[in-house]
C-alpha cells in the first residue's frame, strides 16, 4: 500500500504536459475527454466480465452459473476481480466528469493522471490477486488513492464556494 501511495504522488505530481493534454475553458471538449476517459474505466470492467465469462465457458463446474451451483476457486477470484472493479469504475466514472465541470478548468488536468494510475492499478490489482492480499495490494492502492485525492479535492472546492 506504500508503494502505490508513492507512486500516486508521483504520477500526481508529473507536469500535465506528460500527458498531452491541455487546460482549455471550452467546457463541452473537458466532458468529452472526461467521459472518453470513463470509458477507458469500463473497458476495465468489461474485460473482467469477459474473463468470468470465458472462465465459465469452458469450466464444466461453473458453466450453470453461482447461482446453481457452488462457484470454483478460479471462477471465485475472477468474481471478486469484477466486483471490485466495478465498485472501482463507479467511482471513478462520476469523479472524471465533476472534475471536467470545475469552474476554473483547472482541475481537468488531473484526468489523465488520475486515468493513468486507474490502469495501472486494474493491471497490478488482476495480475497479483491470486497471489494473496501483498500482491494485489498495490493495484489496489494505485487505483483506490487517486479516486480519495480526486474526491477530497471536489470537496475541497466544493467548502471553498
Amino acid at each position: 500500500m506504500v508503494a502505490g501511495a508513492l507512486v500516486t504522488a508521483i504520477i500526481l505530481s508529473a507536469p500535465s504536459s506528460w500527458f498531452g493534454v491541455t487546460a482549455t475553458p471550452d467546457l463541452p471538449a473537458r466532458l468529452t475527454y472526461a467521459i472518453h476517459a470513463d470509458a477507458v474505466t469500463m473497458l476495465w470492467l468489461l474485460a473482467a466480465v469477459a474473463n468470468v465469462a470465458r472462465g465459465r465457458f469452458f469450466s464444466p463446474s461453473d458453466i450453470d452459473g453461482g447461482g446453481l451451483a457452488p462457484v470454483s476457486k478460479r471462477i471465485s477470484v475472477d468474481i471478486a476481480i469484477v466486483q471490485n472493479t466495478l465498485e472501482q469504475s463507479a467511482l471513478a466514472s462520476i469523479l472524471y466528469p465533476s472534475l471536467a465541470c470545475s469552474a476554473s478548468g483547472e482541475d481537468f488536468l488531473l484526468i489523465p493522471h488520475l486515468l493513468t494510475l486507474f490502469c495501472i492499478g486494474r493491471l497490478t490489482f488482476w495480475l497479483g490477486y491470486r497471489h494473496g492480499a501483498p500482491w494485489r495490494a498495490f493495484g489496489f492502492a494505485v487505483t483506490f488513492y487517486p479516486t480519495v485525492f480526486g474526491y477530497a479535492l471536489l470537496v475541497s472546492r466544493w467548502i471553498r464556494v
